[in-house]
């Protein structure tokens, strides 16, 4: 179950988390006891589960909020920096970005629009591209920011979300029953053969490739259309489709980090800026994957 938590529900979850009392909280987030209390139960009826033990001397974190409160303290650091940056004078120069396809819509593009209304004197290139090239280009001078897949040999990249490659599919076509199975492949055959393909292949699934593109927006047309099966971020599952699970016979396809980097002596305010800005659109639309209550 996928859940789009509240900015302010988990900044009153950090509260109460860092002063263990409802009453210091409501004082830390300029609300009453009662309204503290409520936004608690409401985040916790959206979870499924308890996120504080009540004591005779305040309350405690169960397991699940332990979970959950270090995301929660990112998230809400980063709205703070964010905001503070944001009433900060406006910035200029060039900066030029490299961003996967998977995230220029669902994440950066309210992110980019923002920051260049914020900033109009700032010039922004944007490249969309695979992660391989873009590290070429960052590399060659061409990108001042980048972010990218990692699904091996990761680096010290900062890590924005950690978002696993599964198999999808559609909801009203039931591909994922067929023998053999009609699967969508990226036409760059890399990745697909030491990935996706073999994670297949070491569950014993026959498959055939049915359909192949560049772009991660034919594959997901491809499932919704009901002409195969594809291996997509968990982030980006299209509508009306749905992740293949282990109780289907399948699992995740590898451990992806979205990660970004930044060319050596890319420094400048409006870089910074930028970077700031891509930060927060990623935790601020952190989605948490929550197990079923009791898993």
């Amino acid at each position: 179950m996928t859940i789009h938590l509240d900015s302010d529900l988990l900044r009153t979850f950090v509260a109460v988390a860092e002063t263990g009392n409802f009453t210091k909280a409501a004082d830390t987030v300029s609300r009453t006891q009662s309204a503290v209390s409520m936004q608690i139960k409401k985040l916790e009826a959206m979870i499924g589960e308890v996120l504080f033990e009540r004591g005779s001397r305040g309350v405690s974190l169960t397991r699940k909020g332990q979970d959950l409160i270090v995301n929660a303290r990112r998230i809400v650091s980063l709205l703070d920096e964010t905001a503070a940056s944001m009433r900060a004078e406006a910035l200029d120069g060039p900066v030029r970005i490299g961003i996967p396809e998977e995230y220029s819509y669902s994440i950066l593009s309210r992110a980019l629009s923002a920051f260049a209304k914020m900033h109009p004197k700032v010039e922004i290139t944007v490249k969309y591209a695979h992660s391989a090239s873009q590290m070429v280009a960052l590399e060659a001078g061409e990108l001042d920011l980048a972010v990218v897949f990692e699904w091996q040999d990761f680096s010290d990249g900062e890590v924005l979300m950690r978002d696993p490659t599964v198999w999808v599919t559609s909801n009203l076509h039931l591909l994922h029953e067929e023998t053999p199975l009609p699967v969508a492949l990226y036409s760059r055959a890399g990745w697909c053969k030491d990935f996706a393909l073999r994670s297949l292949e070491d569950r014993g699934l026959p498959y055939r490739v049915a359909y192949t593109s560049d772009t991660t927006s034919g594959l997901k047309l491809a499932v919704a259309s009901g002409l195969a099966i594809a291996p997509v971020s968990r982030s980006n599952i299209p509508p009306d489709c749905r992740e293949l699970t282990a109780a289907d016979g399948f699992g995740d396809i590898d451990a992806s980090n979205v990660v970004l980097h930044r060319a050596p002596g890319a420094t400048s305010e409006a870089i910074n800026g930028m970077a700031d800005a891509i930060r927060e659109a990623f935790f601020s639309q952190l989605t948490i994957t929550v197990p079923p209550p009791g898993s």
